[in-house]
């Protein structure tokens, strides 16, 4: 046992200049943890205050429009069907819906921030998850007949929904391209600038359907497209140029819609 500790020590003496890398490592790891925990923290106060403002707007909708302290609520009111409340968490619904196709069928947008439609990417697979779960919870309609538990599950959701949409989106805007290796983005760049002429009025119908072509050949495999996206994207493409001077209406200009291209190239294994 004594040979055991005079070793170590004789080792502990000769290698001792491995404190200085190892408390390195230690403290970064420290520094990770916290800004790990700050992040949460914030969602949480994020996520306390979206509820807070939605439980405001159901008070004041069963006060019939009339604001009360944030401390007087009427408990012995009988319960009213919210047709109020839902509207207006339908509306917060349908916005949040809105913001995130917004990503998902604007190619530029795509481009830009492609964190935003990476189902891989924690924050943008928790979003999908609010998502599903809100349409799940989501009442017919403002007359339909609910219960307030009912009622008080779908205000959650819109609440978890909107918050995880502006985490995700914060997130996507923060890493951009910074996922992809430099080729790939480029690659991406060269997709951004293609795409401008693809969707230039002032350019020709061939010369936009060039610029659409590469700037598939440039997103295959790094980029999935929707259909929708695609179908948005050709029609911007394909759309009528203004009337040349020499055109008559017997020798109308023809433009050819698009080529479509596959999604992806197929991959062989």
């Amino acid at each position: 046992m004594d040979e055991f500790i005079r070793g170590f020590w004789v080792w502990a003496g000769s290698y001792w200049w491995l404190i200085f890398p190892v408390m390195g490592m230690a403290g970064g790891a420290a520094k990770a943890w916290e800004r790990s925990a700050k992040r949460r923290h914030e969602r949480r106060l994020e996520t306390l205050r979206v509820k807070a403002e939605l439980k405001a707007a159901q008070i004041e909708a069963r006060a019939g429009g009339r604001r009360q302290g944030p401390s007087v609520i009427d408990t012995t009111a009988p319960p009213v069907a919210p047709n109020t409340l839902l509207e207006r968490l339908f509306a917060e619904h349908d916005e949040i819906t809105a913001r995130w196709l917004d990503y998902e069928l604007d190619v530029a947008k795509l481009i830009a921030f492609p964190a935003m439609s990476d189902g891989r990417q924690p924050l943008v697979a928790a979003f999908l998850r609010a998502k599903r779960t809100a349409d799940a919870l989501r009442p017919a309609s403002a007359d339909a007949a609910v219960t307030e538990q009912q009622v008080s599950e779908y205000l959650d959701a819109v609440g978890a929904y909107a918050v995880a949409f502006e985490v995700a989106e914060k997130d996507a805007r923060r890493l951009r391209d910074s996922t992809f290796t430099e080729p790939e983005r480029k690659r991406l760049d060269r997709a951004q600038q293609l795409l401008k002429v693809a969707v230039d009025e002032s350019a020709t119908q061939a010369e936009r359907n060039i610029a659409y072509k590469r700037v598939r050949d440039e997103l295959d495999g790094l980029i999935l497209l929707s259909d929708e996206a695609v179908q948005v994207l050709e029609k911007q493409v394909a759309r009528e140029l203004p009337a040349h001077p020499a055109a008559t209406p017997d020798a109308p200009e023809s433009h050819p819609e698009p080529e479509r291209l596959p999604l992806r190239r197929d991959e062989a294994s």
